[in-house]
């Protein structure tokens, strides 16, 4: 999957693996909601099938601490499998990128 950013096109799945490796990221519906609500999110991404109690909890406190979400196009197997994780992931927070262009993703937010 690859999305137009500033600079070209990012390769979203390239993006969350580098960012799961040299980032501080923050996996699972509970922690991604905790992150988003402290304000110590600087992105949230969703998988596509995630639970509308838990999308509509991370968009209220993203709304009101002004974190980006993105909606990660994939099911949650698809983003674990991405995160390198034997387990689904509905929710994910971005605390800091690493090496990661995935903050770019934020211009392409949508909810």
């Amino acid at each position: 999957m690859a999305i137009n950013g500033v600079n070209g096109v990012i390769d979203v799945n390239k993006a969350i693996a580098t960012v799961v490796k040299t980032g501080k990221v923050v996996l699972g519906s509970k922690r991604a909601i905790d992150a988003t609500r402290m304000g110590k999110a600087k992105l949230v991404i969703l998988a596509s099938n995630c639970p509308s109690n838990v999308r509509e909890d991370i968009g209220y406190y993203a709304r009101l601490s002004q974190i980006p979400i993105h909606v990660y196009r994939g099911n949650s197997i698809d983003l674990g499998e991405v995160c390198g994780k034997i387990f689904t992931v509905a929710a994910m927070a971005i605390r800091e990128p690493g090496d990661s262009e995935i903050l770019k993703l934020a211009e392409e937010s949508n909810v």
